[in-house]
């Protein structure tokens, strides 16, 4: 399944963004898999909570794809 997030600022903080999307409940289990190495950023494992994700990102987590535009 592929989700578009359109985000109300200019960037939203990768925790956020799986809140945001539902694939996490909290931001304790966002901020587990993101550590755990389970997030990838454009393709790439991401093991920043906090990384700013703009426009043009693409997400990836447990199959799932977040395109932000």
């Amino acid at each position: 399944m592929k989700f578009t997030i359109k985000p109300t600022e200019d960037y939203i903080k990768l925790g956020q963004l799986l809140k945001a999307s539902n694939l996490v409940s909290s931001g304790s289990e966002a901020k587990a898999c993101i550590l755990n190495g389970e997030v990838y950023v454009n393709g790439e494992v991401c093991i920043m909570r906090g990384k700013k994700i703009v426009s043009g990102d693409k997400v990836s987590f447990n199959g799932e794809i977040i395109e932000v535009s």
